[in-house]
């Protein structure tokens, strides 16, 4: 009994120099905020990894056309922070709240078009936590 009583008093310093990150880890380098990023690619906003997986409606009226509605671009975005991490759909210039930070899809490029579609790969994104 003694001597599991001295392997633990000295397992229990060891234990406490165990490091914990502080900040989420991706398997890349994530882009600084404000950096256009495509799918799959990381992005720092502030202290989270913002990440778009994919593009859930662009119904964006094209350019030099006359539409009745604006439209709207939605993106499945990945956000990981310390701790905890949540896939929500951001939609182009909306806000979304979560645990009292503020996420925000500020741009998406390219432009729609009329005369063709936009390939998955060539989309763009701009996130900003403010």
């Amino acid at each position: 009994m003694a001597r599991l009583f001295a392997l633990a008093l000295i397992a229990l310093p060891l234990a406490s120099c165990a490091v914990i990150p502080d900040t989420p880890r991706v398997g890349q380098d994530a882009a600084a905020q404000g950096t256009p990023v495509g799918i799959g690619q990381p992005v720092w906003t502030g202290d989270a990894i913002l990440t778009p997986l994919a593009v859930v409606e662009d119904s964006r009226c094209p350019e030099n056309a006359r539409c009745v509605w604006a439209g709207k671009l939605t993106v499945s975005t990945r956000i990981t922070s310390t701790h905890w991490a949540q896939t929500v759909d951001l939609t182009l210039g909306e806000p979304h709240e979560v645990l009292s930070r503020t996420y925000v899809l500020v741009s998406g490029l390219p432009e729609k078009r009329q005369d063709r579609e936009t390939q998955p790969g060539e989309y763009r994104f701009v996130y900003e936590r403010r």
